[in-house]
């Protein structure tokens, strides 16, 4: 195989990966986009309110455009109207949205919260105990992970 052989297999069109935020808290919102910054992620940001705003925009049932994939979840489990968790049985329970990729940041440690969300099959639970340092090093290694994991469309 020649270098321009091996050159073009790499040359892949592929779609940039979207954060949908889903947390009421707009301090939080806030800090998420302000640390995704500070790391020079300049991925498109979708936010959502609740977990039924977060299921509209996946499932294209609201004003905007469907949010097509690939997308990486950050859920907040504590929000008003449909929680994190009702929004983890929707999405496991829909053929076209149970494989999307959710990372819980939750200001709760309860190891009853944490082991549901993973029954849930989610890809990390994050404590947002502060939003310094450590809340900037959790962003960091979930954009490391969409650079490094091939997500489904």
């Amino acid at each position: 195989m020649t270098e321009h052989q091996m050159g073009s297999i790499f040359d892949v069109k592929t779609d940039p990966i979207k954060f949908l935020i889903v947390d009421d808290d707009q301090v939080t919102v806030m800090a998420i986009k302000r640390a995704l910054r500070k790391l020079k992620i300049i991925n498109p940001v979708v936010v959502a309110c609740d977990g039924q705003e977060a299921l509209d925009m996946m499932r294209g049932e609201c004003e905007g455009d469907k949010l097509l994939p690939p997308y990486l979840v950050t859920l907040d489990l504590n929000m008003p109207r449909m929680d994190g968790f009702e929004f983890l049985e929707e999405v496991r329970n829909d053929p076209s949205l149970q494989r999307a990729v959710i990372f819980v940041l939750s200001t709760s440690d309860a190891p009853k919260d944490v082991a549901a969300a993973y029954s849930s099959n989610i890809a990390g639970y994050i404590v947002k105990d502060d939003l310094g340092d450590s809340f900037i090093r959790a962003l960091n290694m979930i954009d490391t992970y969409t650079k490094v994991v091939e997500l489904p469309h």
